[in-house]
């Protein structure tokens, strides 16, 4: 192993064309989901599921192939580069966009979502290789926070986008509009993004390296805490995406006004994804992260409060939840960066797996407590307390009981980068 800093590979892009750009690539997942929220209603009765939350599997099985999928793009992508996984993965959303947008059955339209799904797990995992490839440390984190805060954008439009298609014509055309998009950042991707993958941390394609290198990223100690903890919140956060038409529309009867509430919480995480930028370099991702972490249990157990003793009453649950998300904007990327530290010469298998055990681990929560929707939002909040409180003590793992400690400062923990096997 060795502790000193690891070489950037120069790129010709301007950095805030990247950042653009890989929050596009990234942000095609999230529109993958939450533009057709409006339309689950219409494409349920249309294809025949009218059961109440049978709904949810249109955005649950997406979700969970989508998770499992991110085992195995890094791994090709340490081997073979960054921007060919990425356009592989932007082939395949373009392809089940279009195939979900003729389907006549339900069930044909969840394996088309799980396809999609799958393929398309690269553009989670190649794009946090290249910003590992480039930054590292609390510059990471900060680089993540401004990609994080261009696409948490799209939760926030979506919606709006989704119900304006849905205004002109038929649910079909948004998934024809997403295959649009797909190509657009297909082409924008070949121009002009550049591999960042440096030739000498080329992998071999063999189960053992693979498999060892996985191995490595995964059950490190510093990083595990803060992967497993990531998947809880995202888990709980993933909940409220799969119940958040039935919990708004139906029990806080704002069905109407569902993608400005949705969108409105929504954009707090954008904000704060800003702010996370402007202050992690000063006061560093794990003090930062720390604080975030406890303060969000605080408003969880607010949460729960609120959803016994006010059930039913949106204006209690409107602010909590936008706090909730607002904690997540100093969450999500420090906790990222500081599981991805030590792991320049393997990026991309790192990034595969903490990705896979993050999304299809929060993938998994995020359907249970969808499916336990019971017409309040009491589980909703109680899953939102313990993840978060399972989120702090994983990190305490992680950190070996100390908190706020920073990276390489006098008396904080030093970071040796890993070898791969």
């Amino acid at each position: 192993m060795s502790t000193a800093a690891t070489p950037h590979q120069p790129i010709s892009i301007g950095q805030r064309e990247l950042i653009v750009l890989i929050a596009l690539l990234m942000s095609l997942n999230a529109l993958c989901i939450d533009g057709m929220l409006p339309a689950l209603d219409d494409i349920a009765r249309e294809l025949g599921a009218e059961a109440g939350n049978q709904r949810q599997l249109i955005v649950g099985v997406y979700l969970l192939a989508n998770g499992l999928g991110c085992l195995l793009p890094g791994s090709f992508a340490d081997r073979f580069g960054r921007k060919p996984v990425i356009m592989v993965a932007l082939a395949g959303y373009a392809l089940f966009s279009l195939i979900v947008a003729t389907v006549d059955s339900f069930a044909v339209l969840l394996v088309a979502r799980g396809l999609q799904g799958l393929l398309c797990a690269g553009l989670m995992v190649a794009p946090v290789a290249i910003v590992r490839d480039q930054f590292e440390g609390d510059k990471m984190a900060r680089t993540m926070s401004m990609v994080s805060a261009v696409f948490i954008t799209v939760p926030v439009i979506a919606p709006s986008l989704g119900q304006a298609v849905l205004l002109i014509a038929g649910w079909r055309w948004i998934f024809v509009g997403l295959a649009c998009l797909a190509g657009l950042a297909a082409l924008w991707t070949w121009l002009r993004l550049p591999e960042t993958l440096r030739p000498e941390y080329s992998q071999k394609i063999e189960i053992r390296a693979i498999l060892g290198n996985m191995r490595v990223a995964l059950f490190n100690r510093i990083s595990i805490g803060y992967v497993l903890g990531t998947a809880l919140l995202i888990g709980a956060v993933f909940g409220y995406v799969n119940s958040a038409q039935q919990l708004i529309g139906e029990h806080f009867r704002a069905g109407r006004w569902f993608p400005v509430v949705f969108g409105g919480t929504a954009a707090m995480m954008a904000v704060s994804n800003i702010v996370n930028s402007r202050i992690v370099e000063r006061f560093g991702a794990r003090r930062v992260s720390h604080v975030g972490v406890i303060v969000f249990i605080g408003v969880s157990a607010a949460q729960v409060w609120a959803a016994i003793y006010r059930d039913g009453q949106l204006a209690w649950f409107l602010p909590l939840m936008a706090t909730n998300l607002a904690l997540l904007g100093f969450l999500g990327a420090n906790f990222s960066s500081i599981a991805m530290q030590p792991f320049a010469k393997i990026a991309g298998a790192a990034s595969s797996v903490q990705t896979f055990f993050r999304m299809f681990g929060a993938a998994v929560v995020g359907i249970v407590i969808g499916q336990s929707y019971d017409g309040t939002a009491r589980p909703f909040a109680f899953a939102l307390l313990f993840g978060s409180s399972s989120a702090l003590l994983l990190v305490l793992f992680s950190e070996r009981g100390r908190l706020f400690r920073r990276l390489n400062a006098p008396g904080g923990p030093g970071v040796a980068l890993v070898e791969a096997d």
